[in-house]
């Protein structure tokens, strides 16, 4: 999507995480234990699991939950068994959408997902389906403020790795490699630069519009998506207009 597309997504999906906090927590939770799973229970040399832990604290989750969730990952307490799966599909007028989800019953949720895509008008498809159409990169975004220097973010940014710099109307939107996510968004961080949002996120080659009978079963779609329980992500070539 334009960059603008990125920015208002992202920051309408954090004015939701902060008004269901329960939920929020639930999803953190999971993500800790996967990443606690792939990479041990260290953040020092886990940064899958530094990066959700940063994320969950910015969220005011509690120090105990955080805890709990990575004991569970290492085996310590029960409740570990969580597994990430990328389901793939079509929305409406031909959208792609991949969703990221954590779930500890695979069938239950790749069932909830088909029903959701069909229930609005689309079609859950086979595993690289649409995998094709996204580049999976770091994306990093700034909000622009009166006293921000943008020449000065976007050289920090150039200099340590990143591979593109946009600038639009409300925020600086930073792309890189998947190997450089880490050193991009430390350097910025080190130089006192407020980050808005880091993840490493599925960004399409190219963006589709549909009809606007169509666009409003894509959006339906795409909130009943991120609504889910099981749900982390939702990336699709849309560009609403």
């Amino acid at each position: 999507m334009a960059g603008h597309s990125k920015w208002a997504n992202i920051k309408h999906k954090k004015a939701k995480m902060d008004a269901q906090k329960g939920k929020i927590y639930t999803r953190f939770s999971k993500l800790i234990i996967v990443a606690v799973r792939e990479g041990g229970p260290d953040p020092n040399t886990n940064s899958r699991l530094r990066d959700a832990i940063e994320k969950a604290k910015q969220a005011n989750m509690p120090n105990d939950n955080i805890e709990r969730a990575i004991k569970r990952g290492s085996g310590e307490l029960g409740g570990g068994n969580i597994e990430e799966i990328i389901y793939e599909g079509y929305g409406p007028g031909g959208v792609a959408i991949m969703v990221d989800a954590t779930t500890d019953n695979r069938n239950r949720t790749a069932g909830e997902m088909r029903h959701l895509f069909d229930k609005y008008g689309g079609n859950l498809g086979e595993s690289g389906c649409v995998a094709w159409m996204f580049e999976k990169k770091g994306l990093i975004l700034i909000e622009k403020k009166d006293d921000i220097d943008v020449d000065n973010i976007m050289m920090l940014a150039i200099d340590s790795g990143a591979d593109d710099v946009e600038e639009s109307e409300d925020a600086i939107e930073i792309t890189t490699t998947v190997e450089n996510f880490e050193p991009v968004k430390n350097s910025l961080k080190n130089n006192g630069i407020q980050i808005f949002s880091a993840e490493i996120s599925y960004i399409p080659n190219s963006t589709v519009s549909v009809a606007e009978a169509e666009s409003e079963k894509v959006e339906k779609l795409l909130e009943a998506l991120e609504e889910h329980d099981d749900v982390q992500n939702v990336y699709t070539n849309y560009n609403p207009e």
